[in-house]
């Protein structure tokens, strides 16, 4: 399947075999945001057929850091419990106004688990009035183990070493330092010599994908050069898949970092920039 499909291409291919649709909704940790609970979203209504990832569940428990990527057994563990296997295909969406399903897809990926992402999500599919489900599902276990990498991560101590250009997913108050840091534990501003696109300069106003020359011209406009590697950052890792998602669209492969600005922010040991890039 391509990256990206369309809700006609999803509503032929619902119930074929194979197909696995999940639910990629992550409640935002950020505080001050809007609270979402993703469990009762989907049992209000969902895709048919679609099963919930339970992506706020889907990390690791064990570091105090927000969302940070699970370990290969949780991971392996969720797959199985999801029914999916080697052969699944696997589309995911969101209700997010973050597109979690770009992190869904990254987390995936790291894991060796091809996926696309539907078009405009949930939202697109119901303004087109396509059906919605109550049901929940309980798919057959499967055996799974993560293979390869098909995703790319970078910790601090790569960060504290890289010259790849590095492209800030956080609003430009947040970038520049205008309004302060919503977590207080960490400093207004960004990484140093970081660039800076706001990750809803990605899509149209109705929630889809800009076309790819679009794509190519967000980047192009802040001196991203799309030929030479970059990384991808945000709060808290979360964001930034939207920029590694929208630079995959363009043939790039760029990696995430995953402890972002909670991890970057909040270390006295990191340089801290003020700003505009």
């Amino acid at each position: 399947m391509d990256a990206l499909v369309t809700t006609e291409f999803l509503a032929r291919a619902l119930g074929s075999d194979g197909l696995v649709v999940l639910d990629a909704t992550y409640t935002s940790t950020l505080p001050g945001s809007a609270k979402q609970e993703p469990r009762a979203d989907y049992a209000a209504g969902h895709v048919p057929g679609a099963l919930l990832l339970d992506l706020d569940t889907l990390v690791d428990a064990a570091d105090p850091l927000p969302s940070m990527l699970p370990p290969r057994d949780l991971f392996e563990a969720r797959m199985a419990a999801l029914g999916i296997t080697a052969d699944s295909r696997v589309i995911l969406y969101d209700d997010s106004p973050h597109h979690t399903s770009c992190r869904a897809w990254w987390v995936l990926g790291r894991f060796g688990v091809e996926a696309s992402l539907l078009d405009g999500g949930i939202a697109k599919w119901k303004a087109e009035g396509r059906p919605i489900e109550q049901d929940t599902h309980a798919p057959a276990p499967t055996r799974f183990e993560a293979g390869m990498p098909r995703t790319q991560v970078r910790s601090l101590a790569e960060m504290q070493a890289t010259d790849e250009q590095i492209v800030d997913a956080r609003s430009a108050a947040r970038f520049t330092g205008a309004e302060p840091d919503p977590r207080t534990e960490c400093a207004p501003g960004h990484i140093p010599g970081s660039t800076n696109i706001p990750y809803g300069r990605f899509f149209e106003s109705d929630g889809t994908w800009k076309q790819p020359d679009a794509l190519r011209a967000e980047f192009e406009a802040v001196g991203i050069d799309l030929d030479k590697p970059l990384v991808a950052t945000c709060g808290s890792g979360i964001t930034a898949s939207v920029i590694a998602f929208a630079a995959h669209l363009l043939g790039r492969d760029v990696p995430v970092y995953d402890g972002s600005w909670s991890q970057w922010g909040a270390s006295p040991a990191t340089p801290k920039a003020l700003g505009p890039a």
